[in-house]
């Protein structure tokens, strides 16, 4: 018999409602958690949406506010949280990806107010206490119990006009967050096997989802492994991967999900070595795949998603800057990250290469 288990789990303090057509739950939610005025975050393409929520919600909503956007950097925070001020909001309900769900946890951070959140794409943010600012090209990150959704409507139909392009990138990113949790510091049976889980069914969902867009039950799917995914990022610690796309996007300005596809393979491929269990682990939920790294390279070029750094807009020459980043203050990571390790890494991912270890 192995040796006992010795492992601390802690659960988030939230509540989730899964299923087609839970919009049509969320002024239950919003009375629930004790709501009377709530401002609706979205950013501007989702403002068709965002005002249909409101209108959903009648009486409860004091308005909409669409101006979210990528990264959340500081100014559009500040007046996201004035315009919830001045109308006298006590409380946002978020809709849409990481953006609107960002913006919220800014405001929550800034004002204490509660969050519900509508997720329409497969970000996970909704999921965790992680919250992050931008200011002078510098992403900062940080946990406060305050940011955390008290509520989560997921809602695959939200999510069938979602493109092709972003359901991809956005579920890969659900997938580094599982990734990165297998080997966290502070994993536990629990979080493995949700993140084994989260990982199986965004591996088998994903593709069919872009193969068609209106495919439900696969768009069902992918969220129900985004919600795995997600949790699994919010009960651990982040590690070399998350590192270098915050680096990569509050420096250059990349777009997230995208840059999260690209850094994964090459990422997992570099801590492989050092992470036995999480490679099992993947392997299963990869159809038993012996090189999982690579195989989420495949994956990602089967859904046609992007494959380096290069075309996401990142020059050459910022590599030595972004590795600077990395290497001033490392997140946890099962293998020693140095400079000529991480320089290659980048070096890959910016040319498109296959990970290698």
């Amino acid at each position: 018999m192995s040796q006992a288990r010795t492992f601390t789990y802690q659960s988030l303090p939230m509540r989730v409602v899964m299923g087609p057509g839970v919009l049509g739950r969320l002024a239950d939610e919003i009375d629930s958690a004790g709501l009377k005025r709530v401002l609706v975050l979205c950013s501007p393409p989702q403002q068709a949406l965002g005002e249909a929520v409101a209108e959903l919600i009648g009486h409860r909503a004091v308005g909409v506010h669409p101006h979210a956007r990528m990264h959340v950097p500081v100014e559009s925070a500040t007046a996201a949280g004035d315009r919830a001020a001045e109308l006298g909001a006590d409380g946002c309900v978020a809709v849409g990806g990481g953006s609107a769900i960002g913006l919220g946890k800014a405001i929550a951070l800034q004002h204490d107010l509660k969050i519900i959140a509508v997720p329409t794409t497969y970000a996970g943010s909704e999921m965790t206490s992680v919250w992050g600012l931008t200011e002078n090209s510098h992403k900062r990150t940080g946990k406060d119990p305050r940011v955390l959704p008290v509520s989560v409507l997921y809602d695959p139909e939200l999510t069938l006009s979602l493109p092709a392009a972003a359901s991809a990138t956005s579920g890969m990113n659900a997938i580094a967050h599982a990734v990165e949790a297998l080997y966290a510091p502070d994993a536990s049976p629990v979080i493995n096997l949700m993140a084994e889980e989260g990982v199986r069914a965004l591996a088998v969902a994903l593709p069919a989802v872009v193969a068609n867009g209106r495919d439900l039950p696969a768009r069902t799917e992918a969220q129900y492994g985004a919600w795995l995914c997600g949790a699994c990022l919010g009960a651990t610690t982040m590690s070399l991967h998350h590192k270098l796309c915050h680096a990569l996007g509050g420096t250059l300005n990349l777009p997230h999900a995208e840059t999260h596809t690209v850094v994964l393979p090459h990422a997992l491929a570099y801590n492989q070595p050092a992470a036995p269990e999480a490679v099992a682990s993947l392997g299963r939920a990869l159809g038993g795949a012996a090189d999982p790294a690579t195989a989420l390279w495949d994956l990602a070029r089967h859904l046609d998603a992007p494959g380096s750094l290069r075309e996401l807009g990142m020059g050459e020459d910022d590599i030595d800057h972004i590795v600077e980043q990395a290497l001033a203050s490392p997140y946890a990571n099962p293998r020693q990250v140095t400079a000529e390790g991480i320089s290659g890494l980048l070096s890959r991912a910016w040319a498109g290469e296959p990970p290698t270890a």
